[in-house]
C-alpha cells in the first residue's frame, strides 16, 4: 500500500513538473501585444543616458534622446546639466515620468533584450557614485529607464524613489 502511494505521488509531481515546463514555455514564446516578441510583460530595459545625451549636454534646451515605438524621450539641459527628462507619445500626450536612485550601475545588456546588469564593463567608470533614473511605462507594461550619474542631474535626487531590481 506504501509502494503504491509513494508511486502515486512521484508521478504526480513529475506530471506538476512537466505540466509548469510547457505552460513556462508557451508563456515566454507567446507573442505580447502583437508585435510577435517573446518578452514577459513588466520588464525593464536600461539606458546609459549619458551616453545617449553625449555632446548635447553642452547646449541649453531641449534635445530628443532615443524613441521607443511611438515613445519619444528627451532631456532638457540647462547649464551643462539634465534638467529634466520628458517623454511624449503621439496619441497620449506628455507620458509621466518616475525618478529612480541607486548606487549600482544600471544598464543594458549587449545583445539580449531588456533585463539590467551591474555594468561596471559596459559603461564608462564612476565609481561610488549615485546614478538617478527616469522611467516610463509603455503601453505593454514594460518600464524603459534612463540613468544618468548624480552629477550629471541638475536637481540631485528630489523626488527620486529607491530603485529596486526585478530578478
Amino acid at each position: 500500500m506504501k509502494r503504491g502511494r509513494r508511486f502515486l505521488a512521484i508521478a504526480i509531481a513529475g506530471m506538476l513538473a512537466v505540466g509548469m515546463l510547457a505552460v513556462g514555455d508557451a508563456a515566454s514564446a507567446a507573442p505580447k501585444g502583437g508585435q510577435g516578441k517573446g518578452k514577459e510583460k513588466g520588464k525593464h530595459e536600461h539606458q546609459n543616458g549619458k551616453q545617449l545625451v553625449g555632446e548635447k549636454i553642452k547646449t541649453n534646451g531641449r534635445h530628443v534622446i532615443h524613441q521607443k515605438g511611438d515613445y519619444t524621450a528627451a532631456v532638457d539641459v540647462r547649464d551643462g546639466k539634465i534638467a529634466g527628462v520628458h517623454v511624449t507619445h503621439p496619441k497620449k500626450g506628455e507620458v509621466a515620468v518616475k525618478k529612480y536612485r541607486t548606487n549600482k550601475k544600471m544598464a543594458r545588456r549587449t545583445g539580449q533584450a531588456g533585463g539590467f546588469q551591474y555594468a561596471s564593463l559596459t559603461q564608462d567608470q564612476y565609481l561610488g557614485t549615485t546614478y538617478i533614473g527616469f522611467a516610463y511605462v509603455d503601453e505593454y507594461g514594460d518600464e524603459e529607464i534612463y540613468w544618468f550619474p548624480y552629477d550629471m542631474i541638475l536637481d540631485g535626487d528630489t523626488g527620486a524613489v529607491e530603485y529596486v531590481p526585478v530578478v
